[in-house]
């Protein structure tokens, strides 16, 4: 049997991230939600996962400063960026920056476990 994904949920809505890793759970991902972009960093050095699911706008830390540690930290996690705000431009400096794929909030979980599951397999086809 194939081991879970490992997913890493980054957004400073507490109530939303934590109810979101719950459901990832139920379908059988390992998946971690944390709340502050400056706490990211570590996690992803500890734990390495194998996809971030990342929110653009947080206090503090936006998430394409998040996005680039973790591509520092390891270029073959993927990331999946979470925006309430169609930001065209900052959707361009995100995948240009690395990001997977992106995904406008409020999203279907069926889409989200899609986009998931491509991204660790191009995870996997890259190591």
């Amino acid at each position: 049997m194939a081991a879970q994904t490992k997913v890493l949920l980054i957004d400073d809505e507490t109530e939303f991230a934590s109810a979101l890793a719950e459901r990832l759970r139920l379908r059988k991902y390992s998946a971690k939600a944390v709340y502050h972009a400056e706490d990211a960093a570590e996690i992803v050095r500890s734990d390495m996962p194998d996809v971030v699911l990342l929110d653009f706008r947080m206090p503090g830390m936006d998430g394409i400063e998040v996005l680039k540690q973790i591509k520092a930290i390891d270029a073959t996690i993927e990331v999946i960026m979470l925006t309430g705000h169609g930001d065209v431009h900052s959707i361009e400096e995100a995948m240009k920056e690395g990001a997977y794929e992106y995904i406008m909030k409020p999203f279907n979980i069926g889409d989200l476990i899609m986009k998931i599951d491509a991204a660790k397999e191009k995870r996997d086809s890259s190591r």
